[in-house]
């Protein structure tokens, strides 16, 4: 299988080529220092397995996987956090290794992956990914968008609203407007309902840029943010904001 070493430690990444080379078939492609580099890699170089550590400067091993989405190889989590293990299952991993890792089980998660390869077992389910990128008990802390070459990583305090245009959504955040095929009921739920509201069919605000609700017409309001931004608030969004606000 061609494979692909990610992990931001040099001397963890030099242990696993050498323990590689001892396995037959299996062909180490290249290396990454961190998911920046991974995503790049993996798009030019179309490896069959990542290696993948976890925790790594900038982004995560998580993070990488939901921005790659359906173009991911098939994955084993390498890291030195056994926190991560229950996880890196949830979003469907061939198998996850705790350093420093055993060459024996290095070998047996090889022989696992080669006997997947090909198959939609070994390929990760959006939704498992959504719920591994959320902290246990809160709520999404940073949304990752793709933009062709460049990827943003926008701190969700950041952003002022949300709103969905067809298969689309759009993140409003000072004045700017970054999009990202997902829904907006998918979203909602990995977002900290305290802080944002779905207010339309169509939004979700964070509610720490509301300025104050006004009538609009018989039985309608709009929401108007801080910076003078006016959105239509629906019955139901409006009950929810009003509970929320007091």
């Amino acid at each position: 299988m061609r494979i692909l070493i990610v992990d931001d430690e040099a001397l963890a990444r030099e242990f696993l080529i050498e323990q590689l080379a001892a396995i037959p078939d299996a062909r180490v492609i290249g290396q990454a220092a961190n998911g920046f580099e991974a995503v790049k890699l993996i798009e030019e170089l179309s490896p069959e397995l990542l290696l993948l550590d976890v925790q790594m400067p900038k982004l995560s091993g998580f993070e990488v996987l939901e921005l790659l989405g359906p173009r991911a190889p098939a994955v084993i989590f390498v890291t030195a956090h056994d926190e991560f293990a229950l996880k890196a299952f949830e979003v469907h991993a061939i198998d996850y290794l705790l350093k420093p890792v055993e060459p024996a089980r290095l070998a047996a998660a090889y022989a696992r992956a080669q006997a997947r390869a090909g198959s939609d077992a070994a390929r990760t389910p959006p939704e498992a990914l959504a719920a591994a990128l959320r902290p246990s008990g809160r709520g999404l802390e940073r949304i990752l968008i793709r933009e062709e070459a460049r990827v943003h990583v926008v701190p969700v305090e950041l952003l002022d609203f949300i709103e969905a245009q067809d298969d689309y959504l759009s993140f409003a955040s000072g004045g700017k407007r970054l999009r990202k095929q997902q829904t907006l009921t998918e979203l909602e739920a990995q977002l900290d309902p305290a802080r944002f509201v779905r207010i339309h069919r169509s939004f979700l605000l964070n509610i720490e840029r509301l300025a104050r609700i006004e009538p609009y017409a018989k039985d309608s309001w709009l929401a108007i943010l801080r910076d003078g931004t006016r959105l239509p608030l629906s019955r139901t969004g409006y009950q929810r904001l009003r509970e929320l606000i007091g």
